[in-house]
């Protein structure tokens, strides 16, 4: 496989991982060198190594990534994790963009509309990705444990692979 086949595969990979992730834990370097993570919602949009999220302009996050652009964006669903690391890039002016990205979910939380130079777009280009991906369902997972309980095998807990995005 060409490294092009593998980049493509990763993101694949890292994408149907991710896809029926709503909400993630998104982490920041605070001004303090402390890290800083919250809970923000993935604009919906094909990955393409890119994630966009809105955000207020002048919150903390934003000041944080206009100080250090360095962060980390953790998915969880059903059996799945994902850690992405990357860069992040306040989005102030494409308005074009922010309207194609808006939805009720972003009204709910800025009143004034796409229009607004309170709401910024916040884009993260990834550069990695590690993957844990758990075989069947959450019992399925259980289950494995408890036979290696039993048995003294290493349970099958599925893969973990890292990705260079």
């Amino acid at each position: 496989m060409t490294s092009t086949d593998d980049h493509t595969a990763g993101i694949t990979k890292v994408a149907e991982l991710m896809s029926d992730s709503k909400l993630c834990m998104f982490t920041t370097v605070g001004r303090d060198g402390h890290l800083l993570s919250r809970p923000m919602a993935l604009q919906e949009t094909e990955f393409d190594g890119d994630l966009w999220f809105f955000a207020r302009n002048g919150s903390r996050k934003v000041e944080d990534i206009r100080a250090d652009d360095s962060v980390n964006v953790a998915f969880q669903s059903g059996t799945a994790w994902v850690s992405l690391s990357g860069s992040a890039e306040i989005v102030v002016d494409d308005v074009a963009k922010k309207k194609d990205l808006w939805n009720r979910a972003a009204a709910a939380w800025f009143d004034n509309g796409p229009e607004s130079t309170e709401v910024v777009l916040i884009k993260v280009r990834a550069e990695g990705a590690e993957y844990w991906s758990a075989p069947g369902s959450k019992v399925s997972t259980l289950i494995a444990y408890a036979k290696s309980r039993i048995t003294g095998e290493k349970p099958d807990v599925g893969s973990n692979d890292t990705v260079d995005l």
